[in-house]
């Protein structure tokens, strides 16, 4: 048993907040999980809780309607976390403030690919869950969750206005400054393959808008990492292209968040998704990015890097 938690367990001490959107394979929105989550470390030993359970859902609602809560436990380190049942089995791995997990949910049936980044204000998660059978996607889970402490009347009230406002965006796609250019900017965390810290990078993905479904991006890391590439991005409903000339690759919307793939012209590529935080119905594509790239040479994997874009018209 531990003596004392992990650091990534510290970082999420208390109870978690969340309505996230549920989405079937097609990124068709379904409707919302109402879940307050928690994990707690006692007597050396951590145990994870989720409460809650479905509003809508659609055909998707028999497989993901919860009929109890979900408990299951964790052997907690900083390098796996190793989850060991009986609602949920597999493993997470952390870099700094995000969390990679794959791991099996019996109840659910599905395999689930967890991505999960408490924001620098401590205060925020963007959590996503994507659902498999076997290699085939078959929904996705994505929202934001705000942590208490208490249970105080400021922080009831706090959590109900923030619930409201998950509701509002939770539906809303990932779209873009379609007439507007800009850029998404800011400083973000890398972390190697072995999980220790390698520094800062500078980020700024500029948008330039050719017509209402076309915007050339340029992608510009800078510091420890440090690559520019331009190209082309297309968009099909919640479908997204990338096509050259300096990288290739594709990507799906979930609601507000774009899960994608790209390839630059050498060995790198990158796995990635990009969350619209402040997302709004209507046409208000502003506002703050939490992104995360898992940047591969070849098939290896060797950084991780994430943290917040802050949008500046130009």
């Amino acid at each position: 048993m531990a003596e004392q938690p992990s650091v990534w367990q510290q970082r999420i001490a208390g109870q978690w907040h969340g309505r996230p959107s549920l989405f079937d394979a097609t990124g068709t929105w379904c409707g919302f999980e109402e879940i307050r989550r928690s994990s707690v470390f006692a007597d050396g030993v951590t145990t994870y809780y989720m409460d809650g359970g479905l509003i809508g859902g659609g055909p998707l609602a028999g497989q993901f309607r919860l009929g109890a809560p979900f408990a299951f436990g964790v052997v907690d380190a900083d390098d796996n976390r190793v989850y060991t049942g009986p609602d949920f089995y597999g493993t997470g791995q952390p870099y700094g403030g995000f969390v990679d997990s794959h791991y099996y949910g019996p109840g659910w049936q599905v395999d689930l690919n967890t991505w999960n980044q408490v924001l620098p204000d401590g205060e925020t998660q963007v959590y996503s869950s994507v659902l498999y059978q076997g290699w085939s996607v078959v929904g996705c889970f994505n929202g934001v969750y705000t942590r208490t402490l208490d249970d105080s009347p400021e922080s009831a009230g706090r959590v109900e206005r923030f619930l409201a406002e998950e509701t509002r965006r939770g539906p809303v796609p990932y779209i873009t400054p379609t007439k507007q250019a800009g850029a998404y900017t800011g400083d973000l965390e890398l972390y190697g393959a072995d999980q220790k810290p390698r520094g800062t990078v500078g980020m700024r993905l500029a948008l330039d808008p050719v017509d209402l479904l076309h915007t050339t991006r340029t992608l510009t890391w800078s510091g420890p990492l440090s690559r520019t590439a331009s190209f082309s991005a297309r968009r099909d409903g919640n479908r997204h292209f990338y096509e050259g000339p300096q990288a290739w690759g594709n990507a799906i919307g979930f609601g507000r968040a774009l899960f994608g793939s790209l390839h630059f012209t050498d060995v790198t590529k990158v796995k990635f998704r990009e969350f619209a935080i402040d997302a709004e119905p209507g046409m208000s594509a502003d506002g703050r990015l939490a992104v995360v790239y898992e940047i591969f040479q070849g098939n290896v994997l060797d950084a991780v890097l994430h943290g917040v874009l802050h949008w500046e018209a130009s």
